[in-house]
């Protein structure tokens, strides 16, 4: 590092939370509101804030820390390669670009024509596949002009991603929309089957919908999608952006059923931005030809070299293994508590529900507390942790969330 780059960095380095805070609105837009605290630094499952705070890390980034902060061979391959080659455009391509592609076609046990698309995020993963799709036009004469999503998904913020999720506040402050997108209710295999005939391009689905509070759908329910797709000639998209790579104790959630496309992002770069679209046999993998679509930074060296070694501890350090036996000891010790009236989810994505609506009141009080968590609804919040934590860690946790509700509780009574 440069001495002038260090200076810099050291200056704001000494600088308190407020400090920080204050120059963060000053020059930084408010689209994320306040944040709730500067962290400087990591390692495993652990973080610090610009005060000297420690904080257990139970969100992981949203889903993308799959091997915690600072994972040794993460940070020894990201450096060696930015050593070597770090962007190279895609005009050209690299050992480590096409290594990762092969790798994710093996473990999805992709059949003969698939291919890879790589991006820098799960939002423009589902814009590449919103735009295959639109390629599958159907014929003048029976044209494929509507895409059918489910009621409360969610699949990202940009223009086209935005059009497929559900919730309205997301998307009324920019309609008009790209059109064509209507939603049914999740996990109703007969209102699935009575929106989608001939005139459907394409169905998105999330296997888990974290979003909305990760929230599975029923048993059966992604084998009968397949069949209404096949049945239609519609396309089958699963967004796996927040279950995919081992956050529910399998590679995919959607494991068993072969979707047409799927798109990944999240854990997959370990912390490092990287997105994917997966496109499954000839049919899909031909819609897009050279120059209908593109992307400048996507599947560069650093990125794909992060991917591949974070998929590589996952699988020499078992971690999938890992990810099944402490998920469901957490679920089952989440579901003794009183406070708590319902717990979902597979592996390491949890969603549980409490039973006031206390669930932003109690996130605070839990930051206070050293735990670092998410509410993505009034009385439910969301746990998605590094694959590599601790049942200990974790029981710290669940030790300390009734003592944590009554306070949010006693907070929201003081304020009605």
């Amino acid at each position: 590092m440069s001495d002038i780059v260090a200076a810099d960095i050291n200056e704001l380095a000494h600088l308190q939370g407020t400090e920080l805070l204050a120059r963060y609105q000053a020059s930084l837009m408010g689209v994320f509101g306040t944040p709730q605290r500067v962290l400087v630094r990591g390692t495993g499952s652990l973080v610090w804030d610009a005060d000297g705070n420690e904080y257990l890390d139970l969100l992981a980034g949203i889903a993308v820390n799959a091997l915690g902060h600072a994972h040794p061979l993460l940070n020894s391959v990201a450096t060696s390669q930015m050593a070597t080659l770090g962007h190279i455009s895609n005009f050209f391509t690299s050992p480590t670009q096409i290594g990762l592609a092969e790798k994710l076609l093996e473990l999805t046990a992709a059949p003969a024509g698939s291919k890879v698309f790589f991006t820098n995020s799960g939002t423009e993963a589902n814009e590449a596949a919103f735009k295959l799709a639109r390629r599958n036009a159907g014929t003048p004469q029976k044209p494929r002009t509507r895409i059918v999503a489910l009621e409360q998904g969610f699949h990202g913020r940009s223009m086209g991603a935005l059009a497929l999720t559900w919730k309205q506040a997301y998307r009324e402050p920019f309609e008009p929309l790209p059109g064509g997108v209507e939603w049914v209710p999740a996990g109703d295999v007969d209102a699935l089957r009575a929106a989608v005939d001939d005139s459907v391009a394409a169905i998105f689905i999330e296997p888990i919908q974290g979003e909305a509070g990760v929230v599975p759908l029923p048993a059966g329910y992604l084998a009968a999608a397949r069949e209404i797709a096949s049945a239609a000639g519609a396309l089958l998209v699963f967004d796996e952006v927040q279950t995919g790579i081992g956050r529910t104790g399998k590679w995919f959630a959607s494991e068993g059923v072969l979707p047409d496309a799927m798109t990944l992002a999240k854990g997959l770069g370990g912390g490092f931005p990287i997105g994917a679209l997966v496109t499954f046999g000839d049919t899909a993998s031909t819609l897009l030809s050279a120059g209908q679509h593109g992307t400048t930074f996507g599947g560069n060296p650093v990125a794909t070299a992060c991917a591949l070694a974070t998929l590589h501890v996952i699988e020499s350090q078992q971690l999938l293994a890992h990810v099944q036996t402490t998920g469901a000891v957490l679920r089952e010790q989440l579901a003794t508590l009183d406070c708590v009236t319902e717990v979902r989810g597979e592996g390491l994505l949890i969603g549980f529900d409490l039973a006031a609506d206390v669930a932003p009141a109690l996130v605070r009080h839990a930051l206070d507390a050293g735990f670092i968590i998410n509410a993505p609804g009034p009385r439910t919040l969301r746990l998605a942790p590094p694959l590599i934590i601790t049942a200990e860690q974790l029981g710290t946790f669940v030790e300390a969330l009734p003592a944590l509700y009554v306070a949010a509780l006693a907070e929201s009574q003081e304020q009605a």
